[in-house]
């Protein structure tokens, strides 16, 4: 029910599968070493760049972020996503803030 708290479903081959619920802004960040692929499985997602025009994702669209990109994920309300990245990803990227989770929870 937290939302920006990801949670752990499955990993495959050194990738996390990872399920979250979303609302109003996250952090801008950007991971240096990895893509970062978003999945809208309700609800929509704009994904802001700064040097690029946003993309907004309905229910069923997938974004890949590529390494090195900087981004923030927005919900304007509540939506369900699915994030795959590399095992071990830090959900905020370079940056350390109250919303990072270095601990991620598995899901059942």
């Amino acid at each position: 029910s937290e939302h920006w708290s990801p949670r752990l479903a499955a990993e495959c081959n050194g990738q996390a599968v990872k399920l979250a619920k979303v609302e109003g802004e996250f952090v801008w960040h950007r991971h240096e070493d990895a893509d970062e692929l978003f999945f809208v499985r309700s609800g929509q997602l704009r994904v802001e760049f700064r040097d690029e025009p946003d993309a907004v994702l309905d229910e069923g669209e997938l974004l890949v972020v590529p390494r090195g990109v900087e981004h923030r994920p927005v919900a304007e309300s509540e939506a369900e996503i699915l994030l795959f990245e590399p095992t071990g990803s830090r959900n905020t990227g370079h940056v350390e803030t109250d919303r990072t989770e270095t601990d991620i929870e598995r899901v059942d």
